[in-house]
């Protein structure tokens, strides 16, 4: 596993862009994100593209977005119905708690920002899959996050290693494709406003 260049003491500050460009090569599949500081009040991570997820966050606290490089968008589930909230170049936006969103990363070498709060013990994250035919719920996980960068990609896996009985839709019978993120956007695109 590939470390990465941690940033000067918490009260010292340091270049934020240099950090950047030190730690791209780890801002890319399968992970692509890295925090910047570890046991403070803020989770502040810096996301790379491209990165598509078939998931949707349910996150107790808000979470600020700044899109530094690139295009992305955040898949909203809320109410029965998907929309989308495009995150242009420049763009910074704070997402409610409860709101349920999967960040989409399309483009190579695009980057966010992105600050969250520290969670207490016991307050917990949910990571949610919904049918895209239907919109109904096949599966829920929840976490007790203590570290974001090595707790997600366990929480996916979880989920992605089920067989398809726990992947199919209750409602409509379809199979949720679980990693086949394009397969999956594909199929949603149309039900998102």
């Amino acid at each position: 596993m590939q470390s990465h260049t941690p940033p000067p003491p918490y009260t010292q500050p340091f270049n934020f862009r240099r950090w950047i460009e030190a730690n791209a090569h780890l801002l890319k599949p399968p992970v692509g994100n890295q925090q910047l500081w570890k046991n403070t009040d803020f989770i502040v991570t810096v996301v790379g593209g491209p990165n598509q997820r078939t998931d949707f966050h349910d996150d107790p606290h808000e979470e600020y977005f700044f899109q530094m490089k690139g295009n992305a968008h955040l898949l909203i589930w809320e109410k029965g119905s998907y929309s989308r909230v495009d995150l242009r170049e420049g763009d910074t936006f704070l997402l409610p708690p409860h709101l349920r969103h999967s960040p989409q990363r399309p483009e190579a070498g695009s980057v966010c920002l992105v600050i969250e709060r520290t969670r207490a013990k016991g307050v917990i994250d949910g990571f949610e899959w919904y049918c895209a035919r239907c919109g109904e719920r096949i599966h829920r996980i929840d976490v007790q996050l203590t570290d974001i960068v090595a707790d997600l990609p366990k929480a996916y896996e979880a989920f992605y290693a089920a067989p398809e009985s726990a992947r199919r839709c209750s409602g409509c019978g379809a199979v949720h494709p679980g990693r086949d993120s394009a397969k999956w956007l594909e199929e949603v695109a149309g039900r998102a406003g």
